[in-house]
């Protein structure tokens, strides 16, 4: 049903022969510890269940958790495969996800999926991963809500569950006494769960009754998977048709309601009537379902008399695609009216590109005033106007290309993969004790 290992000479749930220098260490410790008591720990081994999305998260944790020596079976998708995932015996790289292009027919993905469905039944019944650790779900949540979370468990399989999002539903203002029951039974069902900030982790303890110690923070770890060149900026605002001195903002990502474009809209047409204001770069994809909510951007957008400041990418933007916006901007605008975190702006950090944000969910944690960006009210496009204005009047500005390095500096020390591979080690080690 599965068609061909990806990697020759890995069967699923096996160990791979020790050949890393962990494994290599573990050896020489059994060899000649003198204190025949001290034993080394026992290897772990996890299925890291992706979802078949989200590639700079999973290859930086799966990254984090090879450098921990942890053996992993990563249940991927032709999005996700990647020649690191290749290059390292600590994984075994397992596509049964496959192709997940969009264009096609409603039936080739109704094939796809269940065939996908079909694929991860069966590796769960013959892997021997004593943890599956499950980074998002899939298309039917309510199966893996509740079926599969079932059937981890008459397994034997301990789950621990990464809750991006505490509950998406409800910041997209789709919440459902079914969805709020699906969810509170995963997180009932998990052994662990992992959330990115202090306040996501009050929602679960508050909302849905979940104790304390099952749920951890860890940081969101800094993207550092999109591919770079040595494309400079002077390059990349010439290929967007921006002349080297234009202030340049950019909205980067899916456009939905939650996201606050129309605020970011607003506040571009108060720039203009000040003084001009910076051109603005709109690049992503419309989320599914909010197709009128982008009409009525474009409708703003002409009828503020701002059309000529504004380029726009409305579309998935490909990974090796990425850069280039990033590289032509000054700044990237955060206008969200209801998140508790986002990739964004470790994506903005990642190529040392300062940020404004609104003061919602977890942002303000996540931004040094003055040092990495601003601070603005949500929901106000005044103030909104007004934070731009102090970003581009800034020495932080002035001084952008020496700030950089800063910038990524201080990133890569909040939100290392190092310390999100410590911390999911530690949670690991102690379900294995259990």
């Amino acid at each position: 049903m599965m068609g061909s290992k990806e990697k020759r000479g890995v069967e699923l749930g096996t160990v791979v022969p020790a050949q890393s220098g962990t494994m290599h260490a573990m050896s020489k410790l059994r060899a000649g510890r003198t204190n025949e008591a001290a034993k080394p720990e026992a290897p772990i081994q996890v299925g890291l269940l992706t979802g078949g999305n989200d590639r700079p998260y999973a290859l930086g944790l799966a990254s984090a958790l090879a450098a921990q020596g942890i053996f992993m079976d990563f249940i991927g998708s032709d999005a996700l495969d990647a020649p690191e995932l290749h290059n390292t015996p600590l994984v075994n790289f397992l596509n049964l996800r496959g192709d997940q292009r969009e264009h096609v027919s409603f039936k080739r993905k109704m094939v796809r999926l269940l065939n996908y469905y079909g694929r991860l039944l069966w590796y769960a019944a013959v892997s021997r991963q004593a943890i599956f650790h499950i980074l998002w779900n899939n298309k039917f949540e309510l199966i893996d809500r509740v079926v599969l979370m079932l059937y981890y468990r008459l397994l034997g399989k301990r789950t621990v569950f990464t809750a991006h999002n505490v509950n998406a539903a409800r910041r997209d203002g789709r919440d459902s006494l079914l969805n709020r029951w699906s969810l509170k039974f995963q997180y009932w069902m998990s052994d662990h769960i992992f959330v990115h900030t202090e306040k996501m982790k009050g929602e679960l303890l508050t909302e849905f009754d979940i104790r304390e110690s099952k749920v951890s923070v860890i940081p969101f770890g800094i993207n550092n998977t999109i591919p770079t060149s040595g494309m400079t900026t002077l390059e990349a605002k010439k290929r967007l048709g921006l002349s080297t001195d234009e202030k340049t903002a950019l909205f980067f990502g899916q456009i939905a309601p939650y996201k606050g474009l129309e605020y970011l809209v607003a506040a571009m047409a108060e720039l203009v009537k000040r003084n001009g204001g910076p051109r603005l770069i709109i690049a992503g994809k419309v989320k599914r379902g909010y197709t009128g909510y982008w009409e009525q951007i474009q409708s703003e957008i002409v009828c503020t008399g701002i059309k000529e400041r504004v380029i726009e990418r409305i579309e998935f933007i490909p990974d090796d695609e990425v850069e280039l916006y990033f590289k032509a901007a000054d700044v990237v605008i955060v206008p969200y009216v209801h998140i508790f975190q986002s990739g964004v702006p470790f994506l903005a950090y990642s190529f040392g590109l300062p940020i404004v944000a609104t003061d919602v969910g977890s942002l303000r944690e996540d931004v040094v005033e003055g040092k990495t960006g601003f601070i603005c009210k949500a929901r106000d496009p005044l103030d909104l106007a007004k934070s731009i204005e102090s970003y581009f009047s800034s020495e932080l500005y002035r001084l952008l290309d020496a700030r950089r390095q800063e910038i990524r500096d201080i990133a890569n020390e909040k939100y290392s993969w190092t310390r999100v591979g410590d911390i999911t080690r530690g949670v690991y080690r102690t379900l294995l004790a259990m």
